[in-house]
């Protein structure tokens, strides 16, 4: 049964035509497209496209024999030529439905939209209606025994039957667009382009305003991201809301595969209770689990310079009529990292002179998979899901953390595993739940025994008395952390403009170890004393929208409580205890208002609490970062104030700008001072973060050129004169405070083929100086700068989209004018690099 939509703002001559051509097979409908390119009713002289060939959807057998209808809402993407290039289920109905309508419309074909009479690319929304054919007439009862039918009269009717179930249509915007126009102070980056170049996560997100991240060195190499000034542990790093070392990532947000991410939610100050996570200064939520439905699978593989090589692979599939779903995931990364660096080296004369030598003891390697199974979309579930998983990773270590001394034998490494289990349904229609609960054991380790004193030319100069390139003292270390965590979410929707939201938290953390090396007989070994560590915070929420949705305000109110058990070791054997209870409170608020369609703004305050981690208090393995059991938690007020126009397609293309200003003034700031071999993380008494960051991109008329470019300037000052940091009015050292990115993207269709495509993608980044020391110290001239830095790269992508498959091939070349490139302590990174990768999806 075909019913035909006309939604108004195409001429009606052409909707009745297409709803003529359509009898027959399933209903269809267009409509505009806010975000459309090429073809909008909207822009003067655009002639819409018109369908020519139309292609009918195969009923799914599963909701046929339900007895289901549906209505699936499609974004399709035509070329100049009228061929649908892409096709994105914006409006999806389950059963089957989604993947059958796209099946269909990909194979539509238009004549294109014009303007005037040039035919240009259009970006639509199409409406495919799936109604279920008419029941056969039931044959005529028999008369009852011994009654007679009256001749001509009607054959008795059946029962009415009851009603046909319908599924309800999914409304609104995306989710990816609730968020971003939501009261919260979100940023969300979405990867499909950037999964099919050569750039790490750590360099996707270096690209965006506000943000600044820092290595030290090469693949697997220390990160610290910088979020509006704070950085570390007072940013939370999740994977669909689980703490990142908690689901299987232990080595850090940049050495995260890209390819297995599918979007970036980055969480400015202000974070939802839903997270509940106690940070200081925002979160980021790499999304994996977006979209479930059919089966689908992606590999990708790419190798480049420095002995880089990095593979992923990923697959779900998805019973409908059953709900039953598995999804598996797998990653291996390997790198040399044997790229040049300047040094001083002592040189045969026996004097130190400057050199340039290869880095020689800095491989990384990581490997990991995970597997997911369970339920989807169940009356009782709408997803039950277990996830079982395994990483493990090892890296060497070239230098100590101001690369002043070179190491030849030091190595870390850890092995993680868990599982998570997820549940989340909706009762009487207005509340929901959702939780996630999970163990990981992660066991991380150390080695440092060499005696052999080794020169940045990888020889072995000289032997030690006694093992340990780090500190003098032989390690063999094995740290093991036992994690159980839980996240409760509860809403429950009084009013459509009216809902209240409650989050339970947990999170228990126990630690052992054992040194086996370096102890004297009558002593104990300091990492077998007790550390434990529970945290719980909780959260309540209630949101209300107004006038026609152009407001929305969050108000909320957290609890965080923190319990700490711990043995200090004492000279002689002895051993102190060390407990401290935590408890804080914090209140916040987020509002936005909507002055037009494409333009509003945003407020958000928080008064933030962020509890120091299990790495802060215990320090790691004992050796390269030592334990501080008498850290305070940090508090900060958070402010942010911004605007964002969003336009949708004009005569001159598309135009997005956002302008953000933000606030952090923050009590006990926690902080890593540089050493020289080992280093404690300690408090400040208190610092400001001022500044603001601004985002703006334009994209022509059929998306042929894409320009994007932010900038970012914080003042971040220590606002203390007393304590060991007592430099009261100096910026806080070893951390930029000037940033910018710039981006330009050039792409062609229908280069050698009908569906394929080429894109050129120039990416630059520019950092200023700064001092790697407190300002206020030592006289100027002396100073240890990490000098100012212009960095470009460039990629070239080739793309093809067949049937069922899609894929990409890309050449990259990074750092393209090999310039120094140095991090935080002046660290130098890799040079010019060139890397070659190609992805699939079926």
């Amino acid at each position: 049964m075909t019913k035909c939509i006309t939604d108004i703002r195409f001429p009606a001559a052409f909707l009745a035509s297409l709803c003529a051509f359509s009898l027959g097979g399933a209903g269809v409908a267009l409509a505009q497209d806010t975000g459309a390119v090429g073809a909008s009713n909207g822009a003067a002289g655009v002639q819409p496209p018109e369908l020519v060939a139309f292609v009918e959807a195969e009923y799914p057998p599963a909701a046929l024999a339900a007895r289901r209808e549906g209505r699936v809402v499609l974004r399709l993407t035509l070329d100049r030529e009228g061929l649908v290039i892409d096709a994105d289920v914006k409006e999806p109905a389950g059963y089957g439905f989604d993947e059958a309508a796209r099946s269909a419309a990909l194979r539509f074909r238009f004549s294109p939209a014009r303007r005037g009479d040039k035919p240009v690319a259009a970006r639509i929304l199409y409406t495919y209606e799936f109604r279920l054919p008419p029941e056969p007439e039931p044959p005529a009862a028999p008369p009852a025994p011994g009654v007679e039918q009256a001749p001509g009269a009607p054959a008795p009717r059946p029962p009415a039957a009851a009603e046909v179930p319908v599924e309800v249509k999914v409304k609104g915007l995306s989710e990816v667009a609730r968020l971003r126009q939501s009261a919260q102070a979100v940023k969300v980056i979405e990867l499909e382009q950037a999964q099919r170049e050569t750039a790490d996560l750590g360099e996707v997100l270096a690209r965006s305003g506000g943000i600044s991240v820092r290595r030290g060195g090469g693949l697997g190499a220390g990160t610290r991201l910088s979020l509006n000034g704070l950085t570390d542990d007072q940013i939370r790093f999740l994977v669909d809301g689980i703490p990142l070392e908690l689901a299987g990532y232990p080595f850090g947000v940049a050495n995260v595969p890209l390819n297995l991410v599918e979007r970036v939610e980055i969480y400015r100050g202000v974070v939802p209770i839903r997270f509940g996570a106690d940070a200081l200064g925002g979160v980021v939520n790499l999304r994996t689990d977006t979209e479930v439905r059919g089966t689908h699978g992606a590999a990708s593989y790419q190798v480049g310079s420095f002995g880089t090589h990095r593979l992923t692979f990923s697959g779900h599939t998805l019973d409908e009529p059953t709900g039953s779903f598995t999804r598996v995931t797998a990653f291996h990364d390997y790198a040399k990292n044997d790229y040049p660096v300047d040094v001083e080296a002592v040189a045969a004369n026996g004097r130190v002179e400057p050199a340039r030598v290869d880095r020689f003891h800095d491989a990384y390697r990581s490997t990991g998979a995970s597997v997911e199974t369970g339920l989807i979309n169940r009356p009782w579930a709408k997803r039950l899901l277990l996830r079982a998983f395994v990483t493990d990773y090892a890296k060497e270590v070239q230098n100590n953390l101001i690369m002043s001394v070179p190491y030849g034998e030091v190595e870390y490494g850890e092995l993680t595993a868990g599982a998570t289990l997820r549940y989340e349904n909706t009762f009487a229609k207005n509340v929901s739940v959702s939780f996630v609960g999970g163990y990981t054991q992660n066991r991380i380790w150390l080695r440092d025994v060499s005696q052999c004193v080794y020169s940045w030319f990888g020889r072995c100069n000289t032997m030690r008395p006694r093992g340990g390139e780090v500190d003098g003292i032989p390690h063999d270390t094995l740290t093991i952390q036992h994690s159980g965590f839980g996240r409760l979410n509860a809403s429950w929707q009084l009013h459509p403009q009216h809902a209240v939201r409650l989050s339970l938290s947990p999170t228990y953390v126990t630690r052992t170890g054992d040194e086996r090396r370096g102890l004297n007989s009558n002593e104990r070994d300091p990492l077998a004393a007790q550390r434990d560590l529970f945290t719980l915070v909780s959260g309540l929420e209630y949101q209300i929208d107004g006038f026609g949705d152009r407001l929305e305000n969050i108000a909320f109110v957290k609890d965080y409580l923190q319990l700490a058990r711990a043995e200090e070791p004492r000279p002689g054997g002895f051993v102190s205890r060390n407990d401290r209870n935590t408890h804080r409170f914090g209140v916040g608020n987020a509002i936005r208002y909507r002055f037009l369609p494409w333009l509003y703004g945003k407020t958000s305050y928080e008064l933030a609490t962020r509890l120091p981690s299990p790495n802060e208090v215990f320090g790691t393995n004992g050796v390269i970062i030592a334990a501080n059991l008498g850290l305070k938690p940090e508090t900060s007020h958070n402010v942010n104030v911004g605007f964002t126009i969003d336009t949708a397609e004009t005569r001159v293309g598309a135009w997005r700008f956002d302008v953000n200003a933000f606030l952090r003034e923050t009590d006990n700031l926690i902080v890593l001072p540089a050493g020289a071999a080992t280093s404690t993380y300690e408090n400040i008494l208190s610092a400001r973060s001022l500044g603001a960051e601004t985002t703006a991109g334009w994209t022509s008329p059929g998306e042929y050129l894409a320009l994007d470019g932010n900038f970012t300037y914080l003042d971040f000052r220590n606002t203390s004169s007393e304590g060991t940091f007592g430099n009261d009015g100096d910026r806080i050292p070893n951390r930029p405070y000037l940033l910018a990115n710039g981006s330009a993207r050039l792409q062609f269709r229908r280069v050698a083929a009908s569906n394929d495509e080429i894109a050129l993608v120039w990416n630059t980044r520019y950092v200023h100086e700064f001092y790697r020391s407190w300002e206020s110290l030592g006289s100027r001239e002396s100073k240890q700068v990490v000098p100012s830095q212009l960095l470009h790269s460039l990629a070239l992508t080739y793309l093809v989209r067949g049937n069922p498959f899609i894929l990409s091939f890309t050449g990259e070349v990074q750092n393209l004018t090999n310039e120094p490139a140095y991090d935080f302590i002046g660290v130098q990174r890799p040079g010019r690099a060139f890397y070659f990768k190609t992805t699939a999806e079926f």
